[in-house]
C-alpha cells in the first residue's frame, strides 16, 4: 500500500476504496506505522507552528504559545490523536451488532484510521490559525467516509449505516472530551501566552 496512493483513493474515490480495504490483511502495527502515525502528525505539526509561530490575532494583537508549552502541546495533541484512532475503532465495533453489522475489531480499525483521513490532512489548516475552519470541514467530509465505510467493513445494512455513523460520532465526542479532560490534568498549568502588537 502506496501511502499517498491510498490518500488520494480514499478521498477521491471512497466507494471503489473501501472494498479494497475490506479485502486487505493489515496488523494494528503495521496500519499505525505505515499510515496512522504518519497522519495524525500533520495536524499536530501545524498546530504548534501555527501557534507558537505564526499565532493568532485579534483586535490588532497577536497572540503565541511559547515554545515549550507548544511542544507539550504538539506531543499530547500527537498521542491523544493516535490514542482516539483506536477508541473511536472500540466504539465502531462494540455498536456493530446493534445496527445490524458484524463485529470485526481489525475492520473496525481500518474504518476510523482510513475514514480519518481526511480530518488528519485538514489539520493542514491549523498552520493559519484563521484558517482552522478548512479543517472543520475536513472532518466532515472524514464523517462521511466513515458512514460510507460502514456498510462494506462493518457489514451493516445500508439503511442503518447513517444511524450507525451518528451514534460512533457522539460517543466520539465524548470519548473526545474525557481524554481531553485527563490530558489538561498534565498539561502544564503556568503556561502564559506572549503577545505582540
Amino acid at each position: 500500500m502506496e501511502l499517498v496512493q491510498r490518500v488520494k483513493d480514499i478521498l477521491l474515490a471512497p466507494q471503489q476504496t473501501w472494498p479494497v480495504i475490506d479485502a486487505e490483511s493489515v496488523s494494528t502495527a503495521d496500519l499505525y506505522k505505515n499510515y496512522v502515525m504518519i497522519l495524525a502528525a500533520i495536524p499536530a505539526v501545524a498546530s504548534f507552528i501555527g501557534m507558537t509561530i505564526f499565532g493568532f490575532s485579534m483586535m490588532g494583537v497577536t497572540v503565541r504559545v511559547p515554545f515549550l508549552s507548544g511542544i507539550a502541546q504538539l506531543i499530547t495533541g500527537y498521542v491523544l490523536s493516535l490514542a482516539m484512532v483506536f477508541i473511536v475503532a472500540l466504539i465502531a465495533d462494540a455498536l456493530a451488532p446493534t445496527f445490524g453489522g458484524q463485529k470485526n475489531q481489525s475492520s473496525a480499525l481500518k474504518l476510523v484510521a482510513y475514514g480519518s483521513t481526511a480530518g488528519m490532512l485538514g489539520g493542514i489548516a491549523s498552520l493559519i490559525p484563521s484558517l482552522s475552519v478548512l479543517g472543520f470541514i475536513a472532518a466532515l467530509y472524514s464523517i462521511y467516509l466513515i458512514y460510507l465505510g460502514l456498510p462494506v467493513l462493518m457489514k451493516c445494512p445500508q439503511p442503518r449505516a447513517l444511524a450507525y455513523t451518528a451514534v460512533i460520532m457522539v460517543c466520539a465526542v465524548i470519548a473526545g472530551m474525557l481524554v481531553g479532560g485527563v490530558s489538561a490534568m498534565f498539561a502544564p498549568s503556568h503556561a502564559g501566552f506572549s503577545m505582540a502588537h
